[in-house]
């Protein structure tokens, strides 16, 4: 007979894979060695995919980066006491951009609790109200499979969810294996909630604001519409002739000022001239309702919907506008980028964004790096099926690098896969290349803009002149790190350039595997670049 602890284990693992979970990332440890053994049977009968990596936070990313690529829940499962403190961040980033991560964490048994025993804390409702917990013990009475099913399929796969197992000894399988077991038929719980639609006349001055994970519905109406899109590189939906590359620099000159009305998908994160927009009490604001914990805007609304439609084109003078506004700032951004003595970070997310092919991937990291594709994204083709997506829930460097391998992970071998972030961002999350000999290495190009420091606070109100004599200290924070020794620590190729020519090279023709190149750049001209580029439409 299998003992508690194994049951409850093998029990968890089909009620993921009845949940549709396919991929499974293990942090090691003790305590949740049942688990181990099961999800190891599970993978080698085939019904899951397992990854193992030796730090909880980077194996929660990585579990991230798999869910949010795929759309589909990933799971992650640790030991207890501090490993399982170690998801919170991701499990946070998820909660917030609506991503369905299944953190299934390890416990000792509840007779532990509020002793001195070790590794031993509070873990029933750890991560709050961003993931809801169940909280059960082997052998208890309502640990079975139907239990835990209904508990994983309420939640619809739109949020983090949390399964707490109480696992007392013994932690090893007595029983010689298991075979997998077989999968229950996969349901998702419908919301029940009608969808809301709205059509809109197509009269007023109207611009569509699409940001992370708006999807093609903001392009489609855009184009419907005959509208100016303002699609952020993650919105899913920067593709096609509405698009509007330079939109940031013109919402602050005589264009932005002439919208009356503006329809919002997703969520828009990147620039201040689109919060200032959406913030003014002249512009009607249109919104298309979006995923995550804190789904109200930050904005005035005057419609909240799940659809939007319109009844027919808009006066086509106003995208001419648009348009023509667009090509010639573009013009002579790419002039001004040009004209400079040295490689700039604008140019390196530019040939970044050319290299990926149709189909390919790309995973762009927060501060900087984002805001610079945003102005230099490639003209992409409707129906390329090229996938950008960044952790724009909250927005933050953590896990940049194991989240872009699991979304790498996560896609078809055969397509291109590339990660555009800053040094920080990299050196933020080292342990991502941590990745043992038995493991899965997807292809994957990651181009880290070093410059050495902290540069987006240089274009804040911290890095103005008078703060001069403690900005380092404070904020640009100089590291002085050698990647290429850090990357041959980790048996990483890495590659280091510094002119356009060297990186278009260096993306043209990829090694395979997981290889870094870094471009490096200036960090100390930095506010006067970003000055001189919102010059432009002066």
């Amino acid at each position: 007979m299998t003992n508690p602890s194994t049951a409850l284990a093998r029990t968890a693992v089909t009620a993921l894979r009845g949940s549709a979970v396919r991929e499974v990332v293990v942090a090691p440890g003790s305590r949740n060695a049942p688990l181990s053994f099961a999800l190891y049977d599970a993978a080698r009968a085939g019904g899951i995919r397992l990854h193992t990596r030796v730090d909880e936070r980077t194996a929660a990313f990585l579990a991230l980066g798999l869910a949010k690529v795929s759309g589909r829940p990933a799971a992650v499962t640790c030991t207890s006491g501090t490993a399982v403190a170690n998801l919170l961040p991701a499990v946070v980033e998820a909660a917030h951009a609506g991503v369905p991560l299944v953190v299934v964490t390890a416990d000792r048994p509840a007779r532990m609790r509020g002793t001195g025993a070790n590794q031993t804390t509070e873990q029933d409702g750890i991560f709050g109200a961003f993931a809801p917990t169940l909280d059960v013990a082997a052998g208890q009475e309502g640990a079975g499979l139907d239990e835990l099913l209904a508990f994983l399929r309420s939640h619809g796969h739109r949020r983090p969810v949390h399964l707490n197992l109480q696992l007392d000894e013994p932690l090893l399988p007595d029983d010689g294996g298991w075979d997998g077991g077989e999968a229950p038929d996969w349901i998702v719980a419908e919301a029940g909630v009608a969808a809301e639609s709205l059509v809109l006349d197509p009269g007023p001055r109207t611009v569509v604001v699409a940001g992370d994970d708006a999807g093609p519905p903001a392009r489609v109406l855009a184009e419907k519409a005959g509208w100016p899109l303002l699609a952020e590189p993650s919105s899913g939906c920067r593709t096609g002739d509405s698009v509007v590359r330079t939109y940031r620099l013109l919402l602050a000159g005589e264009l932005g000022a002439q919208v009356e009305r503006v329809v919002v998908h997703g969520h828009p994160t990147l620039s201040r001239p689109v919060s200032r927009l959406l913030a003014r009490t002249d512009v009607e604001v249109v919104s298309v309702r979006s995923r995550g914990r804190w789904a109200e805007r930050p904005f005035p609304v005057g419609h909240e919907v799940d659809h939007v439609d319109v009844s027919g084109p808009s006066d086509p003078a106003w995208s001419a506008q648009w348009r023509d506004a667009d090509r010639r700032v573009s013009r002579d951004l790419d002039a001004l980028l040009a004209a400079e003595p040295d490689l700039t970070p604008y140019e390196v997310a530019g040939a970044v964004s050319r290299a990926l092919p149709p189909r390919g991937l790309l995973f762009v990291g927060a501060s900087n790096p984002v805001r610079d594709l945003d102005l230099m994204v490639a003209p992409y083709e409707v129906g390329g099926r090229r996938k950008v997506i960044a952790n724009r829930g909250l927005a933050g460097i953590d896990g940049t690098v194991s989240s872009a391998v699991g979304a790498a992970l996560g896609r078809p071998r055969s397509s291109r896969a590339i990660a555009l972030m800053g040094d920080v961002t990299f050196l933020h999350d080292t342990t991502g290349l941590v990745i043992g000999p038995r493991e899965e290495r997807p292809d994957l190009t990651i181009v880290v803009v070093n410059d050495d420091g902290g540069s987006i606070f240089a274009t804040l109100e911290q890095g103005a002149p008078e703060h001069a004599d403690r900005f380092d200290t404070l904020f640009g924070t100089p590291h002085g790190v050698d990647l290429a020794s850090l990357c041959a620590a980790m048996r990483v190729p890495h590659l280091r350039v510094a002119s356009l020519p060297e990186l278009e090279h260096a993306l043209s023709s990829p090694n395979g595997g997981i290889e870094v190149v870094e471009a490096r750049v200036r960090r100390d001209n930095r506010r006067e670049l970003d000055e001189k580029i919102r010059a432009l439409t002066l």
